[in-house]
């Protein structure tokens, strides 16, 4: 049976909101999505919806996205396989050029339509325009795989003083014209912290940082960067969520206030981050106590 609220709860839980509302009201939010978020259509309808709402009140909202699995997809339909090293696709001139045409066509165009149908003003870009991701190649055996060198902030200042949401493809290039595939992750810390972001919501298909990888109810809700570079060296991140944490870390020595690992898959998690007492995951700060 559908759960009823009354008009008084839901003005209550406006009013709940409202100091986080005043928080964020002017502040530029960077939002790397990805995940089952991205898959799972349900979710994908809420995450957009999110994105509408705080652009609505005035957070300065950009979403930046990759494709893996639309990548992977095409390519496998081209009759082209796959291959990784370390997480991270190999990415010959053939390759770039399917990167680009999925990530910057379909994916990119894709997510401006469907936030623009929930109520949302949104340009694409990708980092290509106007320069936006500078880039050089990461190693060569990668092939076009590229590691961000500078990031020109304009383009994106400019859609949001204009009042639209930016809705970037991770895709680089560098100056003889070469494109690059940038890891999304490592994307959005590199353009949250020349914006120097509020905050950094990097989403993911996990609780968070557990302090015991074999119990879910054992998230670590906040930690310092010092504290991350412990876990790390205690062997507690490991594996995946070793490039993932040092993003975060990168990010917050670049300017960002803080960086949060969350569950994409809770509904809504998005807004429950930035606008409940509870969030959805680990916030990384740069020391105890930071605004």
């Amino acid at each position: 049976m559908e759960e009823q609220f009354t008009n008084s709860q839901r003005a209550e839980v406006l009013v709940q909101a409202l100091p986080h509302i005043r928080h964020y009201n002017g502040s530029i939010v960077v939002v790397k999505y990805g995940g089952n978020a991205m898959v799972n259509e349900t979710l994908k309808q809420q995450v957009m919806e999110d994105m509408v709402l705080l652009s609505l009140i005035g957070v300065k909202v950009i979403l930046v996205h990759g494709g893996g699995p639309e990548i992977t997809d095409v390519m496998k339909r081209m009759g082209k396989e796959s291959v990784f090293v370390n997480g991270l696709r190999v990415t010959d001139r053939e390759t770039v050029d399917i990167v680009q045409m999925v990530l910057a066509g379909k994916v990119n165009k894709s997510l401006v339509n469907l936030l623009s149908v929930k109520g949302g003003r949104a340009i694409g870009i990708s980092g290509m325009d106007g320069q936006l991701i500078q880039a050089e190649m990461k190693d060569e055996r990668l092939g076009y795989v590229g590691t961000v060198t500078k990031v020109n902030v304009q383009p994106i200042l400019d859609l949001l003083e204009k009042g639209y949401i930016p809705v970037v493809s991770t895709l680089g290039c560098d100056m003889a014209g070469n494109i690059y595939n940038i890891n999304g992750d490592t994307a959005a810390a590199a353009l949250a912290g020349a914006l120097g972001a509020r905050r950094l919501i990097l989403m993911t298909d996990i609780d968070g940082i557990l302090r015991n990888r074999e119990d879910p109810s054992s998230v670590i809700p906040v930690m310092t960067v010092e504290e991350a570079r412990h876990l790390q060296e205690q062997g507690i991140i490991s594996g995946g969520m070793i490039p993932k944490v040092e993003c975060c870390i990168d990010a917050i020595e670049k300017g960002v206030k803080k960086v949060i690992i969350l569950d994409g898959r809770v509904p809504h998690a998005i807004l429950m981050e930035l606008l409940t007492v509870t969030g959805a995951g680990t916030m990384i700060q740069p020391g105890p106590g930071a605004e």
